[in-house]
């Protein structure tokens, strides 16, 4: 991806849908170049979903 995904946009996605996002997320970090605006981009991405998925895991099943 060539975006930040923003922690707004995320709160929405199903705890599959995050590990998909973080899997192609990690996949766009090992394809870039260090210090490259697509690796800033990734590494933003990845603590964002990472955080989403944290916040998802925390809630629970949600009744």
């Amino acid at each position: 991806m060539n975006r930040l995904l923003t922690a707004f946009e995320l709160q929405r996605r199903t705890q599959t849908e995050l590990h998909v996002l973080f899997r192609q997320e990690s996949q766009a970090l090992a394809r870039s170049r260090t210090g490259s605006p697509e690796r800033r981009l990734a590494l933003a991405s990845l603590e964002n979903i990472s955080q989403a998925l944290a916040l998802s895991l925390a809630a629970g099943p949600g009744f």
